[in-house]
């Protein structure tokens, strides 16, 4: 299944706004417009920053879609920083009615 992780000027707007309001707490989501499937994962307040998400998975099976990602902190050595951080991942996909099974 094709994807890209979808840069912040892509986000559309009304979804922009759930991130916001969630980003306090890890939440996982779906949001779709006409054309595009978006899938979130969140993972909530962090100390400091230099946080990634990695995308393990992402497959279609006959009844769902499947992702799978995790949270990477920061190399060893690295200093995470003073400031909170809420990293989260947008990947959009093209759109489809299937559940989303997160893993």
């Amino acid at each position: 299944m094709e994807f890209a992780v979808a840069a912040a000027h892509e986000i559309p707007q009304d979804l922009a706004q759930i991130i916001t309001e969630k980003q306090q707490s890890p939440f996982k989501l779906t949001y779709s417009d006409n054309d595009n499937l978006y899938i979130v994962v969140g993972y909530g307040e962090q100390a400091g920053g230099s946080y990634s998400i990695q995308v393990h998975e992402l497959y279609l099976t006959e009844n769902s879609i499947v992702i799978d990602t995790e949270l990477l902190g920061p190399e060893t050595g690295e200093a995470a920083g003073e400031e909170k951080s809420y990293p989260f991942i947008v990947v959009k996909t093209e759109y489809s009615d299937l559940p989303v099974i997160f893993q």
